[in-house]
């Protein structure tokens, strides 16, 4: 038996292929009044995600992923530190007086 020789396979020209433009719309940088996504700044949004983080990180260290566990608690401190940057600031803008 003779084996017949295999033609090499050419391969698409990648330089051409790219060269061709693709149209795609544009992408919205607004978003609509009224949006359902919440304000990165609120207050209530940061410490829910620091209680999420924080018991994330519980979790890992309980399985013994030292590594995740740690990454979660840096996410928590984040929220934390966001969470005190809120206080700090609304209390600022509230003038102290005395209650009588």
């Amino acid at each position: 038996m003779k084996s017949e020789p295999t033609m090499a396979r050419t391969r698409p020209n990648t330089k051409t292929m790219a060269s061709t433009t693709r149209k795609f719309p544009p992408a919205r940088k607004n978003r609509p009044l009224g949006s359902p996504r919440a304000q990165a700044g609120d207050p209530q949004n940061a410490e829910r995600n620091y209680q999420r983080y924080l018991a994330l990180a519980r979790a890992e260290a309980l399985t013994g992923d030292r590594i995740a566990a740690e990454n979660y608690f840096q996410h928590a401190e984040h929220y934390f530190r966001s969470m005190g940057k809120n206080n700090s600031s609304s209390s600022a803008q509230q003038p102290i007086g005395r209650q009588e």
